[in-house]
Order: structure tokens, then sequence, then C-alpha cells
């Protein structure tokens, strides 16, 4: 065992052969204890052998570094706080093949006793997304280092998938809305863009110049910005689908020139949009306000396009593609705003059986 004395403290020299066939070492000084610094030894040993009696903290670690590369930046950025404030602290040195149903539910039932910095409970959905990291964890596991069973998944779920009702605004009060937008042309065009195009907030604050065509009148969604610890990030859309191009109503097309050409110096590459989500959320409140409609969130506004467009009597695969959704998630989440059509198959289906009917009788006449 390369356990040293070092001073007053112990230090290991841990050496391995990694993935590749190569050898390495690894060394940690400053145990006060040969113990600890067996232990240490040991749990990088679980590691690198990839045996499940190391911790949750420890496998974490590499679930850390298998994953990371994987994901984009907002996307891994809220599963890493996630892990380390709400997963970590629980279960950090029980070992993962010693972790039972049984310790998943008192961990539900701390995070369900749970309050955010304001006081308030944990909402179901943000229940649901902590259980749901947590099973992933344990199904990576399954899946790549040989434990039985997800004992996450034999618990069961907490929380629930949907927090709220989905609103949405009517065009009478979107145009009130815009009306009060129009003394901040940074606000206006922005709502503009939401409502008439149904693009994510995202979306929107990546867009450049070079992102339109004005001669076809078209918007090209190929990017999403996020603030994350402090800096700005542009990353790939949301999903694969969300790549796509949206044609714009005519006024709109003419809207967005005036606003580029009052934008000074602006580059093709440059951001149009250099304001944050907060902004958003501060103006959609003082717009609300001031026309009197119901306050919504900036996400319903996207709710809101695709409530008009099925309105106006597009099916679910075109508003799909317009919106970078799977058409199936449009007929399943929306599906209450579209027009019921039993009547109409009920009589479609008696007419075909009457004409039927009708000719077998000719027939034999």
């Amino acid at each position: 065992m390369p356990v040293y004395k070092d001073g007053n403290k112990w230090r290991v020299i841990y050496r391995y052969t990694d993935s590749r066939g190569e050898r390495k070492q690894t060394q940690k000084r400053g145990f006060s204890t040969k113990k600890e610094a067996q232990a240490w030894e040991r749990e990088q040993m679980n590691q690198t052998e990839s045996r499940l009696d190391m911790t949750f903290e420890s496998f974490s670690e590499i679930y850390f570094e298998d994953m990371k590369k994987r994901l984009k930046e907002n996307t891994w950025h809220t599963k890493n706080h996630i892990l380390r404030t709400k997963l970590i602290p629980f279960f950090r040195k029980r070992k993962m093949c010693d972790i039972l149903p049984k310790d998943v539910i008192a961990w539900q039932n701390e995070m369900l006793e749970g309050s955010t910095k304001t006081g308030k409970p944990y909402s179901p959905v943000y229940l649901k997304t902590l259980h749901n990291q947590l099973s992933a964890i344990f199904n990576y596991a399954v899946k790549f280092y040989g434990l039985p069973s997800n004992p996450a998944a034999k618990a069961g779920n907490m929380g629930k998938a949907k927090s709220r009702e989905m609103l949405f605004w009517t065009q009478e009060e979107y145009r009130k809305f815009a009306e009060v937008m129009m003394d901040k042309p940074v606000s206006f065009y922005a709502f503009e863009m939401l409502y008439w195009c149904g693009i994510r907030e995202g979306e929107l604050l990546a867009l450049t110049p070079a992102d339109f065509d004005f001669e076809k009148h078209t918007v090209s969604i190929t990017k999403s910005f996020q603030r994350i610890n402090g800096q700005d990030i542009i990353t790939d859309p949301k999903t694969p689908k969300s790549n796509r191009v949206v044609k714009m109503p005519d006024f709109l097309s003419q809207e967005i020139q005036d606003f580029i050409s009052q934008l000074y110096g602006i580059g093709e590459h440059d951001r149009m949009f250099m304001i944050t989500k907060s902004y958003l959320h501060h103006e959609m409140d003082r717009g609300a306000k001031e026309s009197g409609v119901k306050r919504i969130r900036i996400h319903d506004l996207r709710h809101s396009h695709i409530s008009l467009l099925i309105e106006m009597g597009f099916s679910a695969v075109a508003i799909a593609d317009r919106v970078g959704h799977e058409s199936i998630d449009i007929t399943y989440r929306y599906a209450h705003l579209f027009p019921s059509t039993q009547n109409e198959m009920a009589d479609r289906l008696s007419d075909l059986r009457t004409e039927d009917e009708e000719g077998g009788e000719k027939d034999v006449s």
C-alpha cells in the first residue's frame, strides 16, 4: 500500500491503468491519519475498477465526467446544481450497492418538507425534476456499471409534470399589451417576435441581423442564448427539431427591418436584443398592469401563438414545424384547443353506411 508519512500528515500515491491501457498515477496529501489515507485510496480503487461498493459521492464524480461533455451547458448547469445541493448531501457516504428504495423514500420525504429561500415549498414540477435526476444516476449505474436495479424507480416518483394551467392571450389581449409596449422599441419588437413567431425566449435573445432574410420574410432559428454564472452563452437550440426557418408575416418583417436600422453600428452577427430574461419579465409585469390584461408568463406567448394558429385551422403537423415541436406534442398538449370533430365523424360514417345500403338495394332490384 503506497501510503506514506509526510511530516505530521499522510500522503497517498495511487497507481492505476486507464481505459486506454496506459499507466497513470494520482496522489493526495494532508491526511491526518493513516486510516483516512487508506480509505481515500480504497475509494480511488473502487472508482477506477467500477466497483459499486464506492460511495454515491464517488460515483457522482464518475457520472459528472461521463456526462458533462454530452450535454448542453445550461442543461449541465441545472443537473450539476441539483446533484451538488440536493442529492450528494443526503446520499454522500452511502455505498451505491447499499442504497435501497426505502432510502430513496426517506430522501423524498426530506425534499417534500423542503422549501425555497423565500420559504415556499418546492413546486410539484421541481420535486419531479429532483427525482428524475436521482433516477438518471441509478439508471446510468444499471446500464454501464452493473447495478442490479434502480432503487429510485422502485420507490416511485414524487411531484407531477405540470405545475399550472396553460395560459394564453387572445389576439385582442395581445393588441392591448403591444400598444403599451410601444414606448420602448426594444421591448415592443421583442414581444412582437415572441407573439407572432412563437419562438422561445432564448431563441429571441440569440437573434442577429444575419438570421433574417427580408426578401423571403424569414428568420432562421439556429441558436439559443443563456446567461450562466454571469457569462453570456450561445448554445444550440433546445432540440434538433428546434433548428428551423420561420416565415414572418409581412408587417413583422418590415417592423424588424425598422428596428435593425435603429441599432447604430450593429454587425451582422451581433445580438439584436441586448436584454435579459429578467428584463422581459419586468416588462411583462409593466405591460400587463398598464393594459389591464391578465399577467401570463413569457413562455405563455408561445402558447398564445400556437392557440392562434389552431383557431385559424392549421394542423398539428404544420404548427409543430413552425414552432420546433414534435407534432405528437402539439396534439397532446393542445388537444383541448382543437375543434372537436366527433359529430362530423359520426355523421360521415352514417352517410357511408346509408350509401352502401342504398347501393345494395339497387343491385337487388
